[in-house]
């Protein structure tokens, strides 16, 4: 019997997730097709009972509804509950388990680049990305994490609940050449020519990463690439939280590699702009 995923989300048809897991349904061999659907808050609970009742395998969540659809879920990884946010649910028996894969599919597109976990390393932005972000370094063994945001106290309660340090935005500026690591996860850049924080102090040779992958190259990483450094786009993060995703449903763990050129040239560009 054929299977079927989905992604959920408001907006959705800007998703690349489809193009990306029918690629690898199709690689594989597997009878399994993946569906983009709009779904407005107000329909979130009955879009849920929906997939419940039509018997869906497994389906992805998009913003706005990380955390609203976690008390519509029967249970909850560890890590989703600690992050209070889903992006992946796996169903078995009519029943829908959620997990995060955000974090950790982020940690492993930058661990494929030399980033070393001793080194400093600098969060901007303090949101859902920042925090599943902040979790996952932890978890994989990086010591020295600092966390900035335009509102500091969302920096300090972050900073808190992962053991990390927080920084007001222009000490961060000012010590930017302290940071080997730099992790631009605001939506900053996403649809003006704008930075998160000025790169003034930015030294040479540091990794700089926007988890934004649509445009390939913002404003920040255009400034990072001027100044030397290694500018690492978002696809590695989407394509790896997707492959972690895809593990979750089939057992099966995708070649990223293949899809990260894939998407890079659907969108016209180039991963690392270096």
């Amino acid at each position: 019997m054929k299977k079927w995923y989905a992604v959920i989300g408001d907006p959705i048809s800007h998703s690349l997730s489809p193009f990306m897991h029918d690629h690898w349904f199709q690689k594989h061999d597997i009878d399994a097709s993946y569906i983009p659907f709009h779904v407005e808050p107000a329909q979130l609970e009955q879009a849920i009972s929906s997939m419940k009742l039509l018997g869906i395998s497994g389906f992805n969540i998009t913003l706005p509804h990380k955390q609203a659809v976690i008390p519509l879920l029967d249970q909850l990884d560890e890590t989703a509950q600690h992050m209070n946010a889903v992006n992946t649910v796996v169903a078995k028996d009519r029943r829908f388990k959620g997990f995060n894969t955000d974090g950790d599919g982020f940690v492993r597109s930058l661990l494929s680049y030399p980033v070393a976990k001793g080194n400093a390393l600098l969060i901007i932005g303090a949101g859902g990305a920042a925090r599943g972000i902040a979790f996952a370094l932890e978890r994989a063994g990086f010591t020295d994490i600092s966390i900035t945001n335009r509102t500091f106290r969302r920096a300090q309660e972050l900073a808190e609940e992962t053991g990390s340090k927080a920084l007001v935005l222009a000490d961060a500026e000012a010590q930017l050449s302290d940071f080997s690591t730099i992790i631009q996860t605001t939506s900053v850049g996403l649809t003006e020519e704008a930075l998160p924080l000025s790169l003034t102090h930015l030294g040479s040779g540091a990794v700089v990463a926007d988890i934004i992958y649509n445009p390939l190259e913002t404003p920040f990483l255009k400034e990072a690439k001027a100044k030397d450094c290694l500018a690492l786009n978002g696809v590695g993060m989407f394509v790896n939280q997707g492959a972690i995703a895809f593990e979750k449903w089939t057992g099966i763990r995708p070649d990223t590699e293949e899809m990260i050129q894939l998407i890079t040239d659907k969108l016209g560009g180039n991963y690392v702009n270096s």
